[in-house]
C-alpha cells in the first residue's frame, strides 16, 4: 500500500493527514479555509487519491498559515507514500478545459523540487480566499514532495474557475506520474537508479 499518514503541530497549525495514492478518490477535508476544502476535495477526486485532513489553524490572523502548512504536509504524505519511486510512472500531464479557462500542468516526480507557476488570477480573492495563496500551496508542496511542477494558463478570466482548473489539472498529472508501469514495475525509471 503506498499510504502515508502524518501529523504536523506548530505554534500556528495542528494537521493530521491521511492519504492513499491508490484509492477511488475519496476525501475528507476540514482545513478551517472553506475554498481549499473545495479544492483539495477535487483534487482528491480527480487524482483518485483517498484524502483525509484536518487542520485547526490560526485563521483569525489570515488563512496563510494553513494553506502553507497544508501544502507542506501533504508533499511530504507524496514522497512517503511514493517511497523509492520504483515502478512508476514518473511523469504526468494534463491539458484541462475549465469552461474560458484553460490549464496546462505537467509534473516529474524527479526528487528535485521546482514549481514553474504562471496563473494570472485577476481577482485578489474568491471569497474569503486570498488568491496569491495558490502560490504558496504549491510551492509548499513542491519543495516537500521533491517534484517538479509547472502550471500553465493560455486562457481564462474568471479566478475560481483558474484555481480551480489547476488543482483539477494537477491532479490528473499526478494521477498519471505516480501510476505503477506494469512493464517496469520492478525499475527505478531514471538512467542514474534513483529518484
Amino acid at each position: 500500500m503506498r499510504t502515508a499518514n502524518l501529523k504536523r503541530k506548530t505554534a500556528e497549525t495542528d494537521i493530521s493527514l491521511s492519504l492513499n495514492l491508490d484509492g477511488t478518490g475519496n476525501a475528507k477535508i476540514e482545513s478551517g479555509v472553506g475554498f481549499l476544502d473545495h479544492m483539495l476535495t477535487l483534487f482528491a477526486k480527480h487524482g483518485r487519491f483517498d484524502l483525509a485532513l484536518s487542520c485547526k489553524g490560526d485563521t483569525n490572523v489570515d488563512d496563510h498559515h494553513s494553506v502553507e502548512d497544508i501544502g507542506i504536509l501533504l508533499g511530504q504524505a507524496f514522497a512517503q507514500a511514493l517511497g523509492d519511486k520504483k515502478g512508476i510512472v514518473r511523469y504526468g500531464s494534463c491539458i484541462l478545459p475549465m469552461d474560458e479557462a484553460l490549464i496546462l500542468s505537467a509534473v516529474d516526480l524527479s526528487g528535485r523540487g521546482y514549481l514553474g507557476y504562471e496563473l494570472k488570477i485577476p481577482t485578489e480573492k474568491v471569497g474569503d480566499f486570498d488568491t496569491e495563496l495558490v502560490a504558496e500551496f504549491w510551492m509548499a508542496f513542491v519543495r516537500n514532495a521533491n517534484l517538479t511542477l509547472h502550471i500553465r494558463m493560455p486562457a481564462g478570466s474568471n479566478s475560481h474557475h483558474i484555481i480551480e482548473g489547476a488543482f483539477k489539472s494537477v491532479a490528473r498529472s499526478l494521477r498519471a506520474a505516480v501510476a505503477i508501469d506494469p512493464a517496469a514495475a520492478e525499475e527505478i525509471p531514471s538512467t542514474k537508479g534513483v529518484l
